[in-house]
């Protein structure tokens, strides 16, 4: 082998359930993957140790496949700093006032670099997935809350501060229900995963079995629902209807304000795109102006949960090789 595809990078995707890792090489090929509990609820040091040992694993196997790692990317959920500084972490407490990229590089001896998970998740879509057509576009994840991450001419726009792509953090009902962050009624607490189980959970203790008939309310899911409507029960339908319909006013404005070419929905929602796209496409053509509206495409995404880890791996392969410290 030659030098270049002699290397090898680790992508790491670090959710509040789940930690996804992986060796990419150059071309974006995946080496090997691994997934395991995050179990972050144990504190950051055993955090660290589990992390520790999944990367050392990975070098193991790069080794004995004749590779050279050379570098780390990780994306993490929460307001993550450009120089790796984790500003909060909702669902990684731990993390929270933690500079992981430095703790990273000292436990790895490799450059390393540290994004939004969601950000990551648009650079692997715009390297390797369905962003590949686009110069820009918005990236929406759609589970646990509602995240965004921002191409703009072919580069992720993380603001001055680096947390910009806050998207779920929209403000769609001025007076609307509360939300974590403080403010109320943000664009997560209506078109999630969680809005849509609170919303179907609310449907049936008003109105019995109407919607999902003997299932308990603690065992609903999106799935269960996502099934219901595609055998055309209409309160199903209704449900993703109107998580479509805040979607899109959301997106109309982001369309007007910055003329984008894409809105790329991803997520475990985005397994029900299909009832979710009509009531997108059809807010956005409502609200936005007709040259930014109409060129907005709306597309799902394409790498599924390797998505996250080869975003990380793509981010830093880009780092490295432009050949900043």
């Amino acid at each position: 082998m030659d030098e270049i595809s002699d290397r090898a990078y680790i992508g790491i995707d670090v959710g509040g359930t789940n930690l996804r890792m992986a060796l990419v090489d150059e071309q974006g090929v995946i080496i090997h993957k691994t997934k395991s509990r995050t179990e972050i609820h144990h504190g950051r040091q055993a955090f660290f140790s589990l992390l520790g040992r999944g990367i050392e694993s990975l070098l193991r196997i790069a080794r004995d496949n004749g590779r050279e790692t050379v570098a780390v990317g990780v994306g993490v959920p929460g307001l993550i700093a450009n120089n790796g500084h984790v500003h909060v972490s909702v669902n990684l407490p731990p993390l929270d006032g933690l500079n992981l990229r430095d703790e990273l590089q000292a436990m790895t001896g490799l450059p390393t670099v540290v994004a939004n998970d969601v950000n990551a998740f648009a650079f692997g879509e715009s390297v390797y997935g369905a962003g590949r057509g686009y110069r820009s576009f918005l990236m929406v994840t759609l589970g646990t809350g509602v995240g965004g991450g921002l191409i703009l001419d072919g580069k992720i726009w993380t603001g001055i501060d680096g947390v910009a792509g806050e998207f779920g953090h929209m403000t769609v009902e001025p007076e609307g229900k509360p939300c974590p962050c403080g403010n109320h009624g943000c664009l997560e607490q209506y078109a999630s995963a969680s809005a849509l189980v609170t919303a179907a959970r609310e449907v049936m203790s008003r109105q019995g079995s109407i919607l999902l008939a003997g299932h308990r309310l603690d065992g609903i899911t999106t799935k269960m629902v996502a099934d219901a409507a595609r055998e055309g029960n209409p309160t199903a339908l209704s449900l993703f209807a109107e998580a479509g319909r805040y979607l899109g006013i959301a997106a109309a404005s982001v369309a007007n304000l910055l003329n984008l070419e894409a809105l790329i929905i991803g997520g475990g929602v985005a397994a029900s795109f299909d009832l979710l796209q009509e009531s997108i496409e059809r807010e956005i053509l409502g609200r936005a102006f007709p040259i930014p509206g109409r060129r907005l495409r709306i597309d799902r995404a394409t790498l599924g949960d390797d998505g996250g880890f080869l975003g990380s791996a793509a981010l830093v392969m880009n780092h490295y090789q432009k050949g900043n410290p």
